[in-house]
């Protein structure tokens, strides 16, 4: 199978009317901007033209996001921040999770997440209704996973199972200093574990959103008021995937999560190879 074709960035700008980003591994890692991104991010200020952050991060609002990226000097107001947790409010209006009880893994912004969507936060001594699995920090990470599946299991053998939510299905990101696992792996974690217990009740998993669910990208739209739009990010299964299933072009920046001994025929396939945001 043969590679995708590569392009530079100043053609992808001028090819697409609207520009997708991720932000890990294409913008930031934990420790700051990558080369090209605050330059980037300068140009489309500039020029007007539409962009939209597209992150599977449910740990800061948008307003405070934007704060974290200023300060990285990317100058990304916050109404150009999409993220995975602005979802859970139609979520929950579908679902008919409003008012229920929720336990939610993350920080302090995760919680408001939850709070906004209709959700009623409990503490983690608290019997809830619902799981929602943020991120992978602001709480005793080993500790509270344990505590977790544990009460999950004792609803489930009550004949109460609590409806399961996964904004950010990510498994792993870059750190800058190496790779970490997300929320996404947290839910593999319990979801493999209460397989192992109930081997005959598939429907015990998490309901993801997220890329590369199409969800996000409807947002992306209906915000832009148009679908020509191109996805520029680092991961396969996310963000390629959900650009090609959303029926949009994608473009993968080399150097982030995946390898290019990744893109095999059985992966999804970018439409474009992009070899950094320098070019």
């Amino acid at each position: 199978m043969s590679e995708p074709p590569r392009i530079g960035l100043a053609e992808l700008l001028d090819r697409y009317e609207v520009i997708l980003l991720d932000a890990y591994g294409v913008l930031v890692t934990l420790d700051g901007p990558l080369p090209g991104a605050c330059e980037l991010i300068d140009r489309l200020n500039r020029s007007g033209q539409a962009y939209y952050m597209l992150t599977n991060g449910a740990a800061r609002l948008p307003e405070h996001a934007a704060l974290r990226y200023q300060g990285f000097g990317l100058a990304i107001p916050p109404e150009r921040i999409i993220t995975s947790a602005a979802l859970l409010p139609a979520h929950f209006q579908a679902q008919g999770l409003v008012g229920r009880r929720c336990r939610v893994l993350g920080p302090a912004d995760s919680l408001r997440y939850v709070e906004l969507a209709g959700g009623r936060v409990v503490g983690l001594d608290e019997p809830f209704d619902v799981l929602v699995v943020c991120d992978q920090s602001g709480f005793p990470f080993l500790e509270t996973v344990d505590d977790t599946l544990s009460r999950l299991i004792e609803r489930i053998e009550a004949g109460r199972p609590p409806a399961m939510v996964l904004p950010n299905p990510d498994l792993m990101f870059p750190t800058g200093r190496g790779f970490g696992i997300t929320s996404g792996s947290i839910a593999l974690v319990i979801e493999a574990a209460l397989a192992l217990r109930y081997p005959n009740r598939p429907g015990l998993r998490f309901a993801r959103l997220g890329k590369p669910y199409a969800a996000i990208f409807e947002e992306a739209a209906r915000r832009a008021g148009s679908r020509a739009m191109v996805m520029i990010g680092d991961q396969l299964e996310t963000d390629i995937r959900g650009a090609n299933d959303f029926g949009i072009d994608s473009a993968l920046v080399l150097g982030g999560v995946v390898g290019r001994d990744a893109l095999g025929a059985d992966q999804p396939q970018p439409t474009w190879l992009l070899p950094s945001l320098l070019t």
